[in-house]
């Protein structure tokens, strides 16, 4: 008998809490009626040799964060599984080319967190352009009201903040998130240029946008908003050299992954006070309590939080119903992942 013609058995590995979290009770009782759907009750990290013994007979399987790695076991053991569900984004380092190789349809949730990132991504550089951190703190710690205004160093009396609407934004990067902070950006009257070797002219065309070798982004943009994936090729992609390429007082933003920065060029470039940056994310996370980071005060600092907003977790436990749906129906998938793909993904 076919998945067509029985009700498909569906195997959720995800954490009860972080269900919870990501299905409503409208898409609880969405995936429910879709087929047999089995639950984890148990908090525990679950391994790839416990799934080994969990997955035969299953049609389906939905995964994110914290679920174990499909290895050879997994997919010996997998002897129906036609689909696999990625609630979350990154997916490398849970599903090996060897899942594509044995005919698995793969579908993940990037899309679902990227206009969180995105949406972070440009409420740091609106910050940055008006300066609101430093007013902030001058305000808080009993600063007179003129001295307040002048709060942001080297900023003149009478000089003023600036606004988004016209600005030149470099974009690294047009993925899921680099494309919805496009569109935002663009929204917003921004003019953008995006660097992204795998970017076609025509795929340019229909964002609206200029592309540019990174060297002329770099040191035509004054604002730099950074959504590169962590591939071998992103690996230090903006380092010393490109850094200095930045024009004084320029905007650097980072909420994808501090594997595309060289973070000592980058902190010796910020402690120069030269630029100014908003990052999400570093080598070392928690951030250590006595990272320099923590003592400049050019940067805006957030502990990876980017894509966490209650409208994304909604949003990911939404998408996988829907490819759940659409993949029952024998309809294309909005979200599937090819094996070709898997080299320029995070």
């Amino acid at each position: 008998m076919t998945i067509a013609e029985r009700s498909p058995r569906i195997l959720l590995i995800l954490r009860s809490s972080l269900y919870e979290i990501l299905f409503t009770p409208e898409y609880d009782q969405a995936l429910r009626d879709l087929g047999e759907v089995t639950f984890r009750d148990d908090e525990a990290p679950l391994s790839s040799e416990e799934l080994a013994e969990l997955i035969p007979g299953y049609d389906l399987l939905l995964g994110g964060w914290g679920t174990p790695r499909l290895t050879d076991e997994v997919l010996a053991a997998a002897d129906n599984l036609k689909l696999y569900l990625h609630s979350a984004g990154s997916i490398k380092g849970a599903v090996p080319p060897a899942v594509f190789d044995r005919g698995i349809v793969v579908t993940h949730g990037a899309g679902a967190i990227a206009t969180g990132v995105a949406d972070h991504s440009v409420c740091l550089i609106w910050m940055m352009l008006r300066q609101a951190h430093k007013l902030d703190s001058a305000l808080k710690a009993g600063k007179s009201w003129e001295d307040s205004k002048l709060a942001a160093i080297g900023l003149a009396p009478g000089a003023l903040g600036r606004e988004i609407c016209g600005q030149r934004i470099g974009v690294l990067g047009a993925g899921h998130t680099g494309r919805r902070f496009i569109k935002l950006v663009r929204a917003l009257g921004c003019d953008v240029w995006v660097y992204d070797p795998y970017l076609s002219d025509e795929r340019a065309a229909e964002l609206g946008v200029s592309k540019a070798e990174l060297d002329d982004l770099l040191s035509n943009c004054s604002i730099v908003s950074c959504h590169l994936p962590t591939t071998e090729e992103t690996h230090h992609l903006i380092g010393a050299r490109e850094l200095a390429l930045l024009s004084d007082g320029a905007i650097l933003t980072n909420t994808a992954r501090s594997w595309v920065m060289d973070q000592d060029a980058l902190l010796s470039e910020l402690q120069s006070g030269r630029i100014q940056a908003g990052l999400d994310v570093f080598d070392e996370e928690p951030l250590p309590l006595d990272s320099p980071f923590r003592q400049l005060d050019n940067v805006i600092l957030t502990p990876h939080i980017a894509g966490g907003t209650v409208e994304a977790r909604y949003r990911q436990g939404q998408y996988m119903v829907e490819e759940i749906q659409r993949f029952l129906a024998s309809e294309p998938l909005k979200y599937q992942v090819t094996k070709q793909m898997l080299d320029t993904m995070a």
